[in-house]
């Protein structure tokens, strides 16, 4: 998979403060074994991040974009705003599963505004700023990152496990649609 990851921080984007989540999300990506084709730091300016995210989506040169950053409840945080305006499709159980679990972890998960969404063959996941709910957020999402990527590009391969599945609950192939 090829993975695009944008940090979203007035802060880093200065050079202020050091991006940690985006070079944290990285190290995660290249240990999935997956590719990271491009990386980037932008202000929380929505029309910034919603032409960056257009331009990577429509490359042809990504499968995932992950952003980091800009998905709380300040004023400044424009992400899911920004990732809003370019979907073409949400994705909602992604957002709800990130915030399932963190809720576990803490409850200033409820705060989280992320969303997730498509675009073309892209999926577009927002992550939190800080490296470890980054790092928490993509845990919950990975396993089922390849298999949403394979359906996005329309693979033949792509729901061969699917019938299996359903036949070894005792449905027929047919029934499980």
């Amino acid at each position: 998979m090829r993975i695009a990851i944008l940090t979203v921080s007035d802060r880093s984007w200065r050079g202020e403060r050091a991006d940690v989540s985006g070079p944290a999300l990285v190290q995660a990506v290249i240990a999935q074994g997956w590719q990271v084709v491009e990386t980037r730091i932008l202000p929380d300016d929505q029309p910034q991040l919603t032409a960056q995210l257009i331009q990577w989506a429509d490359s042809d040169a990504v499968d995932v974009i992950l952003t980091t950053g800009g998905t709380g409840f300040s004023h400044s945080d424009v992400t899911p705003e920004a990732t809003n305006a370019v979907i073409q499709r949400a994705a909602p159980g992604l957002a709800e599963a990130m915030r399932q679990a963190s809720m576990q972890i803490t409850p200033h998960a409820m705060l989280s505004r992320a969303v997730a969404g498509i675009r073309g063959q892209v999926l577009i996941i927002n992550l939190p700023g800080s490296p470890r709910a980054a790092l928490e957020n993509l845990a919950v999402v990975s396993p089922v990152l390849p298999h949403a990527v394979q359906l996005l590009s329309e693979d033949a391969n792509a729901e061969a496990g699917h019938n299996l599945s359903s036949q070894k609950k005792g449905e027929s192939s047919n029934s499980a649609r």
